[in-house]
């Protein structure tokens, strides 16, 4: 339960993996979801990423900077419409760059290039995954969240089972997992409609994250 009568505190959820409440302010929230509604429109669009195995993500997802598109990064969005993906704002980097120094006291060389923003509406879903396509291994991603509340299923780096800890990520929070925690799996089982704050101005849930690809 959040409120100042029960405040939600600081975690670290495992070894890397760090939880900061409140992180962005409702005007930071807001200038983000506007930013979000931009680069939906393209030049690559938002998008339902269709799966090699012909199964198709319930999450919709505009990338920046570097295109995923499963399982790789590229420049040009061959799956989508054939357009170069739009740059990755340097604002936003050190964005990510400040998530990383709230986490770890010290971003060291961190340098996000490739952002995913993913869009939830109250159906979406997100299985257990790794984030493993980057080469730069060691850079943490940084996640941000907007809108309504999810349950975020933080697991182990060994496979999509047990263990693993539910966390609730409301408008706001920052999640940030690198070090012995970068290759966990995790993933969305659980969206809650209407949880979010109306003056963040979105209905759903927005995801941005930030990685460091080590691609040239």
């Amino acid at each position: 339960m959040s409120g100042a009568l029960f405040p939600r505190e600081r975690t670290e959820v495992a070894p890397g993996a760090v939880h900061v409440p409140g992180w962005l302010s409702v005007e930071r929230q807001r200038e983000l979801v506007a930013a979000c509604r931009e680069w939906a429109r393209g030049p690559v669009p938002m998008r339902h990423t269709v799966l090699p195995g012909g199964g198709v993500m319930s999450v919709q997802t505009v990338c920046l900077g570097w295109h995923w598109q499963p399982y790789r990064y590229v420049r040009v969005a061959g799956d989508v419409n054939g357009a170069r993906v739009a740059e990755l704002p340097g604002w936003l980097v050190e964005l990510g760059r400040a998530a990383a120094v709230e986490a770890y006291g010290d971003a060291g060389a961190y340098a996000p290039d490739a952002a995913l923003v993913n869009f939830y509406d109250g159906d979406a879903r997100m299985g257990m995954h790794q984030d493993k396509e980057e080469r730069a291994g060691w850079a943490p991603v940084v996640s941000l969240s907007l809108g309504d509340t999810c349950v975020f299923r933080f697991g182990n780096v060994e496979g999509r089972g047990q263990p693993y800890t539910d966390v609730e990520l409301e408008s706001g929070d920052l999640f940030v997992f690198g070090g012995a925690s970068r290759f966990a799996y995790h993933g969305v089982p659980k969206v809650m409609p209407g949880t979010g704050d109306p003056a963040v101005g979105v209905t759903g849930r927005l995801n941005i994250t930030l990685r460091q690809t080590g691609l040239d």
